[in-house]
């Protein structure tokens, strides 16, 4: 991908820039707003170097800055637009106007900036959203998609074919069939051509050859019947293989595709849709394998057919041959004509149906919500709406489609003409017998048929490797390191945790939490507290290693996590997050998750401990009983309670429970904490409550605000110490009117 932030570096600089740039002062990066200010075009130019700033306005000044002033730099979004905004030591920061468009460029550039000014080298992969093709222009169907235009077909192709490689006896078996149907397909003119020239009007007829004629008629008609069911019996054949054989490849993808998915950073799926993500397993493979089925025999079929047909024609007559064949250029001219226009078409129709889908399935899940807010009204508008853009993309994808056919057709009829004028001249004047003439005729319905074939399946095929290239493209995305052979294999840990100046951002230009410094000693409890936004979860996700930290590290016990296998970070890691998920099956099945094939004595403990075993025993089937979809047959406090009894039964060393409590009772939470307490012995375990005094328990408390660490130690010395702590205890506790009014 082309990098944005130096995309312009061999862009001439302003006079003004280059006098003060030193000798071998090299620019990294290189970048020109589109605005001066906010509402106002005009340009501003960022120069970096490896040790400065350089600032040139539009009003011609020259602001130079060196890295080691530089305190900070984030972008902020701002109405219609944003900034790039600079922190300086011993100076006000400066803000660099841009458009909305340009966001996710100066995003990369803030992330530049900052990794220049800690030392770190610049291999960016800028954060931005891409709405263009970057090879052709063209605008794309959908945000950082794949252009259909520029889709490498014979790469796409290649690897399409490649599936198709461990059943190589297969596919020889499927073409010796083809062949066979070929042949079978062209004998029936032949034979035609025959029954008129010696029997229907034979030239040297008498009456005394009737009884030859008709046993002749017998053997042709024979034939004719024999070649009908052998044809039969051969498609018959290659459409079972051939079917097989493509269900089977499209498995092959999808498991190959779904496995990727799931070892897929959670990076991935930030800025994704699940629906459009899901589409590539069932859209887009369906589409792939009908192309597959249909398309490929189909294309070998006609590729034969068009090749023994001219060879049957040329040997009957070459003018004739000829005059057919002329329409065929202007047949191909015509269709790559509309190459281009019907593969924008059909990837627009593909993204409308994505986005139907999407909405449907949101609409759908949320459907409590709707109802509860009264928007069935509006939910049915934002249907009709996405069903109206599919019927518009179908609608003008089937009238370019009619309007290539029809045109093929017009254009193949001129040969027809020319042969029937060309061909009854040659039977006037004897150069050409009739039943040759009939036979040509056949050959040539038969020759333009799969003419007019090729002509839509440029479209067929183009569907299909949209399809199969957006399916590559998560194939070809890197998955989390596991199996690293350079990582350590950790099988045991003591759960001694360290970070040492960790800072992260989902958008890296944007850090969610900055230089968190802190230890966690083996079997201790550190709770974590703060507000909404603070950065609570995402330090417990960096130390799942959901995410890698920007800067700085993650340590467990000693070593940094990056450096450990993946699976064993994992594996020592129990986990109870705010909104737990279940799966699909019963009470014992999502209990035992974490551990498969747990005896029921074990998964009845886990429970015990969790609180979770007397409401379970309320069920008419106990353990037994199915939690249905996302666990919607339980309750949200039982959900949450079969989600701590999952971690326990894991038997972590390392415990993270992220507001684990918070949707169940007084009473079944101060139960929770009780055995919670008792499984923490000997084990390290993160708390992130709600309620703050529920953490009055934990060995050390930090205090997150925007990310940074604001206060740290025990509950007692930060309620003494009257700070963050004590006024989040004192808004939870004081009654809903006082806080109101203090608010």
């Amino acid at each position: 991908m082309r990098n944005p932030i130096r995309s312009s570096l061999d862009a001439a600089l302003p006079e003004a820039v280059s006098s003060q740039l030193w000798v071998g002062e090299e620019p990294l990066i290189q970048i020109a707003s589109d605005l001066i200010r906010e509402g106002a075009a005009g340009r501003h130019l960022v120069v970096v170097t490896r040790h400065r700033v350089l600032v040139h306005r539009d009003d011609y000044s020259l602001t130079i800055v060196p890295l080691d002033d530089v305190i900070s730099v984030r972008t902020e979004t701002l109405v219609g637009g944003g900034c790039l905004e600079i922190g300086r030591r011993e100076a006000p920061p400066i803000r660099i106007p841009c458009s909305a468009s340009m966001l996710g460029t100066f995003s990369s550039v803030a992330r530049g900036i900052d990794r220049l000014r800690h030392g770190e080298p610049l291999p960016l992969e800028p954060d931005r959203v891409q709405l263009r093709c970057e090879r052709c222009g063209r605008l794309l169907p959908e945000k950082n998609d794949i252009c259909p235009a520029c889709i490498r077909r014979r790469v796409v192709f290649g690897r399409v074919a490649a599936y198709l490689s461990p059943y190589k006896g297969l596919i020889l078996v499927h073409f010796a069939i083809t062949v066979m149907i070929t042949v079978a397909g062209l004998l029936p003119p032949a034979i035609m051509g025959r029954i008129i020239d010696r029997v229907l009007a034979p030239q040297d007829a008498t009456q005394h050859d009737v009884s030859d004629r008709l046993r002749w008629l017998i053997v042709y008609v024979l034939a004719l019947v024999g070649l009908r069911v052998l044809g039969w019996g051969l498609e018959w054949s290659n459409a079972r293989i051939v079917a097989w054989l493509a269900a089977q490849v499209t498995a092959d993808i999808r498991s190959q595709l779904y496995r990727r998915l799931e070892m897929l950073a959670l990076r991935f799926y930030d800025n994704r849709d699940v629906a459009a993500v899901t589409s590539r397993i069932t859209s887009d493979a369906s589409t792939l394998q009908d192309f597959l089925i249909r398309g490929l025999p189909n294309l070998l079929i006609n590729g034969l057919t068009v090749i023994g047909i001219l060879a049957v024609m040329l040997s009957i007559s070459v003018p004739l041959t000829l005059a057919v064949l002329l329409p065929v250029p202007i047949v191909w001219v015509w269709a790559l004509l509309f190459w281009g226009r019907m593969t924008a078409l059909f990837h627009r129709w593909s993204q409308a149906g994505a986005r139907f889908a999407s909405q449907l399935s949101e609409s759908l899940s949320g459907i409590r919500e709707v109802k509860a807010f009264g928007q069935q009204g509006r939910e049915i508008a934002r249907f009709a709406a996405h069903n109206a853009s599919v019927f518009e993309r179908t609608v003008d994808t089937a009238r370019n489609r009619v309007v290539l056919v029809a045109t093929m057709g017009i254009v193949t009829g001129t040969g027809v003409l020319a042969f029937w004028l060309i061909g009854g001249l040659k039977v006037v004047h004897g150069t050409l017998t009739l039943g040759a003439l009939v036979a040509f005729y056949n050959y040539v319905l038969l020759f333009y048929n799969p003419l007019q074939w090729f002509g839509q399946f440029s479209d067929w095929m183009t569907r299909a490797f949209t399809g199969a290239q957006r399916i590559f493209d998560i194939l070809d995305t890197s998955p989390e390191d596991y199996g690293n052979p350079e990582s350590a294999s950790m099988p045991r840990i003591r759960g001694h945790i360290s970070f040492r100046d960790a800072t992260f951002g989902y958008d890296k230009s944007q850090p969610v939490v900055h230089g968190l410094t802190f230890e966690v000693l083996p079997g201790q409890m550190l709770g974590i507290v703060g507000k909404s936004g603070a950065g609570k979860t995402t330090t417990v996700h960096l130390l799942c290693r959901f995410y890698d930290v920007d800067r700085g590290c993650v340590e467990i016990d000693g070593i940094d996590i990056r450096k450990i296998q993946l699976e064993d970070v994992r594996r020592h890691i129990g986990i109870v997050l705010q909104e737990p998920i279940l799966f699909s099956g019963t009470i014992a099945d999502n209990i035992s998750y974490g551990k498969p094939g747990s005896s029921l004595a074990e998964i009845i403990e886990a429970a015990k401990i969790a609180n979770a075993h007397p409401f379970i025993l309320t069920k008419p089937e106990g353990y037994d009983t199915e939690v249905g979809e996302g666990g919607k047959r339980l309750s949200v406090g039982e959900r949450q309670r079969v989600a701590i009894a999952r971690a326990v039964l894991h038997n972590p060393r390392i415990l993270i429970l992220d507001e684990a409590t918070s949707s169940v009772d007084a009473l079944s939470e101060k139960a929770i904490h009780e055995a919670l307490r008792s499984l923490a012995k000997g084990r390290t375990t993160f708390v992130i409550a709600h309620r703050v005094s529920t953490l009055a328990h934990a060995d050390r408390l930090i205090v997150l605000d925007r990310g940074r660490i604001r206060e740290t130690g025990t509950y007692d010395e930060l309620i003494a110490g009257r700070g963050i702590l004590h006024r989040l205890v004192q808004l939870q506790e004081e009654p809903p009117r006082a806080a109101a009014a203090r608010a």
